[in-house]
């Protein structure tokens, strides 16, 4: 099976429910970076430190959670492709937030602003929350153009999933730094 098909190659692609669209529309540009973030998650995960493996499972089921995301943005809503899709619930926003407060709970409160970096893992997961609020945006914008009904339940669930993800991915670069006795750099008023 061949990567390429050509297609493409005229600035439009299909989504999961079947019809072409332009390379450019919302919809694309929602999963496109919806797409970058799970790259950048998989960066984090190669670069994770020995250790955190509650991270590395997090991480994992993170990445499955935003495929199954991608799927709903991929879709036109009400088209019966949408049958095939499975369900996005608000269970899946609460989990993360355990997730959140579970790490939380091991690190030093935070009474300052920090800057991004640190241990290259904890850098990348700084990146990976600035990409998640791009998604954030653009899932938001989607939503706003949207004409239908049909789906809003899932996509908003989505938009807050990825909105508590760029929360997680915060907390994940200062868990990293934390275990791996990185100090955090304080941003100093000029």
């Amino acid at each position: 099976m061949k990567v390429y098909t050509g297609g493409g190659d005229k600035g439009k692609t299909s989504l999961f429910s079947g019809e072409r669209v332009e390379k450019h529309s919302s919809r694309i540009a929602a999963y496109g970076d919806l797409d970058e973030l799970n790259s950048v998650i998989g960066v984090v995960l190669s670069m994770l430190p020995q250790g955190v493996n509650t991270l590395e499972q997090q991480l994992q089921v993170i990445q499955a959670r935003l495929f199954q995301a991608g799927a709903w943005l991929a879709t036109t809503p009400g088209s019966s492709a949408a049958e095939f899709l499975d369900p996005f619930p608000e269970t899946l926003v609460k989990d993360m937030e355990k997730d959140i407060d579970q790490l939380s709970d091991e690190l030093p409160p935070l009474k300052v602003f920090i800057l991004p970096g640190g241990h290259t893992a904890a850098s990348m997961s700084h990146v990976g929350r600035t990409v998640c609020r791009r998604c954030e945006r653009k899932i938001s914008q989607l939503l706003e153009e949207q004409n239908s009904d049909a789906g809003q339940d899932e996509m908003k669930t989505i938009q807050v999933y990825i909105n508590r993800l760029s929360d997680y991915l915060f907390t994940v670069a200062r868990y990293i730094n934390f275990k791996t006795d990185t100090r955090e750099r304080e941003w100093q008023k000029s």
